[in-house]
């Protein structure tokens, strides 16, 4: 199989793609919580709402490691473009009780693309570049916090619901457009499928792998604090009155695209495992957890938080699913780092499902204080196993 280049005009394509298809989670990140909250919706159940998206990501990601291995990255990813696309549509027509089934239904789409996603990264750059890769793709699925915040602000605002269709209906076209025929290889290396019990075997591996163990864990406290935030921040500033949701994503964002391209060539491509980098990316979401319980006495100093977020965002996952991808065993990867994945799904739902109740039964500070706490506790595990990541040997062998 020909290697590519991550700045060739074919990973281009990719990355474009990424762009299309998480503009819409973008938008509706934004739309509906407060869609729900106007009518009448708690905190608690739009966490259960908004979960359900990574939810059902958490649940499906180690089997489409196992489809991939069966059909090809490149048949996967146009049956799950169709669904995307159906998805969608359904969205313009659904009320608020239906939301969570949507929202279920997307998640189901983003955990076959973002696994499709990186297996193409892995497999069509040399490892030299693969930490490069895996910067950019993740770039692109942030750039449209650049400016998606702000129109779908814009059009909830206006009230007109054929703008909403009409973007809706656009972003969905214009992905299965340029989705239909990326240049996906057509077979995985190892081209190995997995039987769905030896698929539930991949969750014993995270007591014999201490990689993918800390990495894990670190990955789900990490993505709980980001769930929180992305699914509450919008509600707590407008509760408030203080700040604005759209600018407040708007920077975060363009630290997050900012982070990703200046330093993509600084993320470590192999397979070393940096204490330092991952707990100052950790300690960042500390302070953007605790600026935002300070916000009524920090006035605008709270979009410093935006900043110190969005290099959390922008490089913990990256970092930890390239290190993954070189000491995991090859002939397990894409199973063992779709069991990776799900924990960043899980703790991204638990930060709408578990922070909701937190709101609800006290309030949003209180909310992000425990952002804080558990920023503290991935730092803590980060260094306790210092020794032991940093000695890891690459592709570990052992058997599901």
């Amino acid at each position: 199989m020909s290697q590519l280049k991550p700045l060739s005009i074919s990973f281009i394509r990719l990355y474009l793609l990424a762009l299309l298809f998480f503009a819409a989670n973008s938008l509706f990140t934004i739309i509906l919580p407060l869609q729900s909250e106007a009518e009448g919706i708690g905190q608690a159940e739009i966490g259960l709402m908004m979960g359900a998206y990574m939810l059902t990501c958490m649940f499906l990601r180690p089997y489409a490691g196992q489809l991939m291995g069966k059909y090809g990255p490149l048949t996967v990813m146009r049956g799950l473009l169709l669904v995307h696309v159906l998805c969608l549509f359904l969205y313009t027509l659904s009320g608020v009780e239906g939301y969570i089934w949507l929202r279920a239904l997307q998640g189901a789409g983003t955990a076959f693309f973002s696994m499709t996603m990186q297996t193409g990264i892995v497999e069509r750059l040399a490892d030299q570049d693969r930490a490069q890769g895996m910067s950019m793709y993740t770039l692109f699925t942030m750039v449209p916090s650049l400016f998606v915040p702000i129109v779908a602000m814009e059009v909830w605002e206006s009230g007109m619901g054929w703008v909403y269709t009409l973007v809706v209906i656009s972003i969905g076209a214009l992905t299965l457009l340029v989705g239909f025929n990326v240049p996906l290889p057509q077979e995985t290396e190892h081209k190995k499928s997995y039987t769905l019990t030896e698929m539930f075997k991949s969750f014993a591996m995270m007591g014999r792998s201490r990689p993918l163990l800390i990495s894990s864990i670190v990955m789900l406290l990490g993505s709980c604090i980001f769930g929180a935030t992305a699914t509450f921040l919008p509600l707590y500033m407008v509760s408030s009155g203080s700040g604005s949701a759209g600018l407040y994503l708007m920077i975060q964002g363009i630290v997050v695209v900012g982070c990703r391209f200046v330093l993509r060539k600084k993320i470590p491509s192999d397979g070393s495992w940096n204490t330092a980098l991952i707990s100052s990316m950790l300690l960042c979401a500390a302070a953007g957890s605790l600026l935002l319980v300070l916000m009524d006495w920090v006035g605008g100093f709270v979009y410093i938080s935006a900043v110190f977020n969005g290099i959390a965002v922008a490089l913990l996952y990256p970092t930890l699913t390239t290190y993954l991808s070189f000491v995991l065993p090859a002939e397990s990867r894409y199973v063992l780092m779709g069991l990776f994945m799900s924990s960043y799904d899980l703790g991204y739902s638990l930060g709408g499902l578990l922070m909701g109740i937190v709101i609800q039964a006290f309030s949003y500070q209180v909310m992000f204080v425990v952002c804080t706490i558990l920023a503290l506790t991935a730092v803590l595990a980060v260094w306790g196993s210092k020794k032991q990541m940093e000695n890891t040997p690459k592709n570990t062998s052992f058997s599901i």
